[in-house]
């Protein structure tokens, strides 16, 4: 049984997402239905929706929007990662308003900011207040910042931290020791979890299981399987890989594991960190 920690959906008609016209392999709509049929093959039973970084003026209409899905009869998603902006005045308003049933963490995309964003005071008081209100706080960031999630985690040691896509490795040109040093660095930090997910998106084509064993070796090493989730990415996923052979590709890497090891990355942790029990 897997919880995918990581689905993107799409709906273009409902909402509007400004980076898909530099996307083109993903401008289109990605709806439930499409990853249900096959998350349901493969073995996921449980899933939070990953925001999509709409536009500002749409973040709580996604939220309402995956309120929606929830209700569908035998609906395998179980809340939301929310889009907020940490940064902003009305943040702590914001948090006093959310659903807690549908919001069960918040992510705000780092890359795309200047670096000063995530280090701001107002950016670390309403990180902080996060922890107060029990919900994690997704961090995805480049490689060369994670000197700067680092720092984020130390001045907000009471809230909890998932590093989403094992901290966006430069697997295609190869940079492997300046980010492995920036991981083992991050695992030293008690408040901080590793999301598996979204790397063959980085190996620029052609990869196999041997060419991702390394990286995903590295987080295994430094973080441990008591402290790491998987998601899917889909569907970015789709952009080297698709679902089912994502799922294939992490169960093999996984294989190391014992079974308990295994399934606490694959759905226990998940449980734990983001409090959602599991079905009856």
């Amino acid at each position: 049984m897997i919880f995918d920690t990581h689905l993107h959906l799409i709906d273009r008609k409902r909402l509007s997402y400004p980076w898909l016209g530099d996307a083109p392999a993903l401008n289109r709509d990605w709806t439930y239905d499409d990853y249900e049929s096959v998350a349901r093959r493969v073995g996921i039973r449980d899933v939070l929706h990953m925001e999509v970084d709409v536009a500002e003026a749409d973040m709580e209409a996604e939220t309402a929007f995956v309120a929606e899905l929830m209700q569908r009869p035998g609906s395998l998603i179980r809340g939301a990662i929310a889009a907020a902006r940490p940064e902003a005045a009305g943040f702590a308003a914001w948090l006093e308003r959310a659903d807690l049933r549908v919001v069960k963490g918040v992510r705000r995309v780092l890359h795309v900011v200047p670096d000063a964003v995530s280090q701001g005071a107002l950016f670390r008081q309403n990180i902080a207040r996060l922890g107060k209100a029990g919900l994690p706080f997704d961090i995805v960031m480049l490689a060369r910042q994670l000197p700067l999630a680092q720092s984020l985690a130390d001045a907000c040691p009471e809230t909890a931290f998932v590093l989403d896509h094992c901290g966006v490795p430069d697997i295609a040109g190869d940079a492997f020791a300046v980010w492995a040093a920036g991981i083992t660095a991050l695992a030293e930090r008690p408040n901080v979890s590793l999301k598996l997910s979204g790397i063959t998106a980085y190996t620029g084509g052609g990869w196999s299981l041997e060419s991702l064993r390394p990286w995903v070796d590295h987080v295994l090493q430094s973080f441990g399987p008591a402290r790491m989730v998987w998601g899917s990415d889909s569907p970015v996923c789709s952009l080297q890989s698709n679902l089912a052979e994502w799922v294939a590709c992490t169960q093999a890497l996984l294989s190391g594991l014992s079974a308990p090891e295994r399934d606490a990355v694959l759905q226990g942790n998940a449980r734990r960190i983001w409090d959602v029990a599991a079905r009856p």
